[in-house]
């Protein structure tokens, strides 16, 4: 692969491009924008143009060099990542760490990093940072990292991939130059997703629709989840604020692992746009298209500033997640506040 095969981004493939042709590549870049849309894919391929001693400035994807970058093997392209994303791509084993693997970037690994690119590169004549997840950089790293940006190192190149930059300090952010990345074209999502994993027109449309143009997300739905979405919504939508118990025991339904909650909240939140979609009469828009009715009958009964309630309390039970807050507890908190308040 190269940075002119990243599919469905032509402004931000277009802008790097752009930058490399002129020879005004930023010291530091924040690649953002919604996860699986081709954000990292990018990073790897504006590293092999920056290494790439066949196609200097554009990259090969055929030469040693370029393939070493991809498979992360390259001695001047390093790769920062949580402890848990590590584990989760097969390149750590949790019998490596002796407690439970971090999801967020640590200091020490901001410190590991700075270390490594004052070094000398070894064959390149630039080097590359590439720092996965960004946006979980805890206070203490993000402050640390913060030198590195004041002061970076004239030949390297550091690319933050973050989907979630507000949850970077605004002093980084504002030193580095933004790439922006949207969702990609639900037509396209469906092909591939399509190809990839042997599915139906119909079943692979809904995957990506439900996915939100996010092409990683399309491929690791689960497709029996895409079925069962319809009895966790029905029973979502029947829940009261009286019935105490419904409530919880919705949340121990849903509620069980992280990814569990995760994944049930994405699908609370991709629902409720689609109510407010019905509100506003635009129902061609829908994500969960098979479901209209019940839109209809949630839309014609919530107001406005219930739903903007539901869309806030879901955002803040996925935040408190991701801080690695109890699952089950943050969907009893979550459930409580939203049909109490609905209640009233």
């Amino acid at each position: 692969m190269t940075l002119a095969t990243v599919l469905g981004q032509p402004r931000a493939v277009d802008a790097l491009q752009a930058a490399l042709r002129s020879g005004a590549v930023h010291h530091a870049y924040l690649f953002a924008g919604p996860e699986g849309v081709g954000k990292e894919l990018a990073a790897v391929g504006l590293a092999q143009a920056l290494t790439c001693p066949e196609q200097p400035d554009v990259g090969c994807g055929a030469c040693a060099s370029c393939q070493r970058v991809e498979r992360g093997l390259h001695p001047d392209v390093t790769w920062v990542m949580p402890d848990d994303e590590r584990v989760s791509r097969g390149l750590a084993g949790r019998s490596d760490f002796t407690g439970t693997p971090s999801r967020e970037l640590r200091v020490e690994q901001v410190r590991q990093l700075q270390e490594r690119i004052a070094l000398r590169g070894l064959e390149s004549r630039r080097k590359v940072a590439l720092i996965v997840s960004a946006q979980t950089m805890n206070v203490q790293a993000q402050n640390a990292f913060l030198k590195t940006l004041e002061e970076p190192p004239s030949d390297t190149t550091i690319i933050l991939v973050a989907s979630a930059i507000d949850r970077l300090l605004p002093t980084i952010r504002s030193r580095c130059g933004k790439v922006h990345f949207g969702p990609l074209p639900v037509d396209m999502v469906a092909q591939r997703v399509a190809e990839a994993r042997k599915l139906d027109a119909e079943t692979a449309m809904l995957a990506a629709v439900m996915a939100g143009g996010s092409l990683g997300r399309a491929m690791a739905l689960d497709v029996d989840a895409l079925s069962r979405r319809k009895d966790t919504l029905t029973a979502f939508e029947a829940l009261r604020g009286e019935d105490a118990v419904g409530l919880l025991r919705f949340a121990e339904a849903h509620g069980g692992s992280r990814e569990e909650a995760e994944s049930t909240l994405e699908l609370l939140a991709l629902w409720t746009r689609d109510v407010a979609l019905v509100k506003s009469g635009l129902e061609s828009g829908l994500a969960n298209r098979d479901m209209v009715d019940l839109a209809r009958q949630v839309a014609a009964r919530t107001s406005d500033i219930l739903l903007h309630r539901r869309h806030s309390l879901l955002d803040a039970a996925r935040a408190a997640i991701a801080r690695n807050g109890a699952p089950r507890l943050q969907l009893e908190r979550m459930l409580i506040d939203l049909f109490t308040e609905a209640s009233r």
